[in-house]
């Protein structure tokens, strides 16, 4: 028979449960946005059409089982977002660039590139990177930015209450326009920190291990070895930020005692990217800045030019124009001369990367099927390319290749030619040369693509 007093103690040290359990979840770190003339329905027009113009610079992946995928996990993380509005609309997206890195617009349009999906070990640091994303959206950061800048320029407009109605244009217009406008993506260290300590408390409620956010740019942090990797050049570190969210996770009670880690969806969507091609045209993240790099107002390059320069890479050697920049990241090699990138996409110059093709478990693949795989994958993330002349032979280091041109929009504008060769390497692996110029400029590029082609020694 339990006595009195023990029924007493057990109440008391349940209801003693429940306060504490209380205690530990009020005591999270409350967050308000700072100063801000727009209001959030403004924040989503200026993230909507943000993301259209964003969008043409940007290859979206556009697989239906990938997209489903990150827009499920981006939205149950969102649920859980403090400082949420309904009026806010997310969408999330994969961009197929493989820099590591992802960013949000106002109103919650958030992208995620492929290379920080393949960097992620686990669902659980993913999840992280777009907790952070959503931190910056409910924290308004965005729009804060732009308020701070127009403040700093039109002060007396601020005064007068230009700000409502139709003036959101001519405001956003004074900061630098829509599209991946600087004001938008570059945050203080402040902000960043904000947004450590909403994804903290949003990978907590969704029931993952907030370590894991840190667990990720630490990882990014080793591997850049010293030098600022694009998302840590994006998202620079506030300071103390393992000990911060650290902190925060003491004030949420502690870390749950089985949170979730990983899922067979994630490992899915991960080997799917895997096997996408590097599309022809980076977008946002090429090269080492992952921004746009020119726009077509700084002119055209200067011809290529006749003298030829060496690179020699571990797996591939080859000769290239003197005039033009070759750049690595990862196993693709960029060349490209002054002015060759438009708004971040190579529009002159010549990208050459291995191409993961399946060989259907034969453990061999013909350079046939490779070429169809390559082809059509490209065509998927271009929708516009279209195959103008078809595949003919030619000899790539002494090997048989082949060479197909398609056409595809440009990002200077009209039409490009697109001039794609594939071949299978001596170690049995696939490569492929993409030259890329403006249709009106392909025949004065054409010898410079053969002549680059034409000295490629494979060494593996």
């Amino acid at each position: 028979m339990v006595s009195k007093n023990s029924r007493v103690v057990t109440i008391l040290g349940l209801t003693l449960a429940v306060v504490l359990a209380a205690y530990g979840a009020d005591n999270r770190t409350k967050l308000k946005p700072g100063l801000n003339f727009f209001s959030p329905k403004q924040d989503v027009e200026i993230g909507r059409e943000s993301a259209k113009q964003a969008e043409r610079q940007l290859r979206i992946v556009n697989d239906f089982h990938d997209t489903s995928y990150i827009q499920s996990l981006g939205k149950s993380l969102a649920s859980y977002a403090p400082n949420n509005d309904p009026v806010y609309v997310y969408q999330f997206k994969i961009v197929n660039d493989e820099a590591i890195n992802a960013f949000a617009l106002p109103g919650g349009f958030i992208y995620v590139n492929r290379g920080a999906i393949a960097a992620a070990d686990n669902e659980a640091q993913i999840a992280g990177v777009i907790a952070h994303e959503i931190g910056h959206v409910v924290m308004r950061h965005g729009t804060h930015q732009a308020s701070r800048a127009y403040l700093a320029q039109a002060p007396l407009a601020v005064a007068g209450g230009m700000l409502g109605g139709g003036a959101l244009g001519n405001v956003i217009g004074a900061v630098g326009g829509f599209g991946m406008n600087v004001v938008f993506l570059k945050y203080s260290r402040d902000m960043e920190s904000q947004a450590d300590l909403v994804g903290t408390q949003i990978l907590h409620d969704a029931g993952y291990n907030p370590r894991a956010m840190v667990e990720f740019f630490e990882k990014i942090q080793t591997q850049s070895k010293g030098n600022a990797s694009q998302f840590l050049s994006d998202h620079p570190n506030p300071g103390n930020r393992i000990s911060n969210v650290q902190h925060e996770i003491e004030k949420l009670n502690g870390a749950l005692p089985n949170p979730k880690e990983n899922t067979p969806e994630f490992q899915t969507v991960k080997n799917d990217l895997a096997g996408l091609p590097v599309p022809s045209r980076s977008g946002r993240g090429s090269g080492t800045s992952g921004r746009p790099t020119t726009s077509r107002n700084d002119g055209i390059p200067d011809p290529p030019s006749i003298r030829m320069t060496t690179f020699d890479g571990s797996d591939i050697g080859f000769r290239y124009p003197d005039n033009w920049h070759s750049s690595v990241q990862g196993n693709s090699i960029t060349l490209a001369p002054d002015r060759g990138m438009v708004n971040g996409s190579l529009t002159w110059g010549v990208m050459i990367s291995p191409y993961k093709a399946d060989d259907h478990g034969q453990g061999r693949i013909s350079l046939d099927d490779a070429t169809d795989q390559l082809l059509r994958d490209l065509q998927r993330n271009n929708p516009a390319m279209r195959v103008t002349n078809s595949r003919q032979r030619m000899n790539v280091g002494g090997l048989q290749g082949y060479v197909t041109e398609l056409s595809n929009d440009s990002p200077a504008g009209g039409r490009e030619t697109d001039w794609i060769v594939t071949v299978i390497a001596p170690n049995g692996g696939v490569y492929y040369f993409v030259g890329v110029a403006p249709e009106n400029d392909f025949f004065q590029y054409k010898g410079s693509f053969n002549d680059i082609v034409g000295t490629v020694r494979f060494k593996s």
